[in-house]
């Protein structure tokens, strides 16, 4: 396939929605998301300076979750919260002399989906979830904003809160920046011939091309920065791709991609991991240094940066052809598609509505995108 008909060619319709008796019913999926808190009148986004981890773990204990489909028994309690939730305060953890955590600085709130069964289950979780803590929150006149980094906290230091001191370093460092974490589990037929070694390689070659159609933090110290994902700028020396959880059913996490409003875009990110565990036809391979390298320029650059647009041209090569055998609807890559064929990334549509001025940004960043969202096809099929 030439890259003319490949980025000019949308995708063509699977055969509707996905049995749930199909080969994809094996999978598991999950989904954690890392959003700021705002005023919910001036959408300020505010800080550990601003709310108490007190203030914010009241407001979740008000949300009720029981009766959203998945399985919630495998989230542990995260300190100092007292009870397991999906919805946790994310922030700096404060310890005791033993280094454990018995308080917190907040810099806002995760949501964590349940092992769900499909990918369109796991969206209607997710959905559900930003919903009723978004309503218990608008009680208190806060919100949500889903950006990567937080558009006016530059840095933060805190009192050593680890043993480890490159540990505490981080701990500091991702005080500012929020992300997705797209999880996948693969049943164990499918990797019979799997090298840890090997996808560590291969992850590192097409990572940095698949997160510059995610760069999404264009914000940094109440300016619109030079760049398109300041969070991959700050994230990509230290933080890992993937990790890989062999005792958690084969859990694959995937770190390297920027938060987003909008449902689509993360079942297009579940899309695009899936077909990096089970395209075996992908043949790069690269270092870990040479992955540093190229998201810091990616995190500058986005689609611009060289060699991006053939890596990814390189991957979708086969993609969609693999997600089909394994039941999997693609549909959703259309939107990459447009990305890859204007290259403008979802930075680029910050700055213009930023232009227009920050408040108009950041009601955009409040809500939740569902449009043409397939967990809403899942919602009205099988609940």
């Amino acid at each position: 396939m030439s890259k003319a008909s490949f980025i000019d060619t949308p995708t063509t319709p699977n055969d509707s929605f996905p049995n749930r008796k199909s080969n994809n019913s094996l999978f598991k999926f999950g989904l954690e998301t890392e959003y700021i808190i705002a005023s919910s009148e001036s959408l300020d986004c505010l800080s550990y300076l601003d709310i108490t981890f007190e203030e914010i773990e009241n407001i979740i204990d008000k949300v009720e979750f029981n009766d959203l489909p998945g399985d919630f028994s495998v989230l542990e309690i995260e300190a100092p919260m007292k009870k397991s939730s999906p919805i946790i305060v994310e922030g700096y953890g404060l310890v005791d002399k033993d280094y454990n955590v018995c308080d917190m600085l907040p810099k806002g709130i995760e949501i964590r989906t349940s092992v769900c069964s499909s990918i369109e289950e796991c969206l209607y979780v997710q959905k559900e979830l930003f919903k009723r803590i978004k309503k218990e929150l608008n009680k208190k006149e806060l919100d949500l904003i889903a950006l990567s980094h937080h558009p006016t906290l530059k840095s933060f230091r805190g009192p050593q809160n680890k043993r480890r001191y490159d540990w505490w370093q981080w701990a500091m460092q991702v005080m500012t920046t929020y992300g997705p974490d797209i999880n996948v589990s693969v049943p164990n037929r499918l990797l019979n011939d799997f090298d840890l070694e090997d996808f560590d390689e291969m992850v590192n070659y097409y990572a940095p091309a698949l997160t510059a159609l995610s760069c999404a933090s264009p914000l940094f110290d109440g300016q619109l920065w030079d760049g398109l994902s300041m969070r991959t700028h700050k994230r990509s020396i230290v933080a890992p791709a993937v990790e890989y959880h062999s005792d958690e059913n084969n859990r694959f996490e995937f770190k390297f991609f920027d938060m987003t409003p909008a449902l689509y875009d993360y079942e297009a990110y579940f899309l695009m991991v899936l077909s990096l565990i089970l395209n075996k036809d992908l043949k790069g391979r690269a270092d870990k240094s040479t992955r540093i390298y190229e998201l810091g320029q990616v995190a500058k650059h986005g689609l611009h940066t060289p060699n991006i647009m053939t890596k990814l041209f390189d991957f979708f090569q086969h993609t969609e052809s693999t997600l089909k055998k394994h039941g999997f609807c693609t549909n959703q890559l259309a939107r990459v598609y447009q990305r890859m064929r204007t290259k403008e990334t979802l930075a680029d549509e910050y700055k213009k509505i930023f232009y227009n001025g920050p408040k108009d940004l950041y009601e955009y960043l409040s809500q939740l995108d569902e449009s043409q969202s397939r967990q809403q096809l899942y919602f009205s099929q099988n609940l």
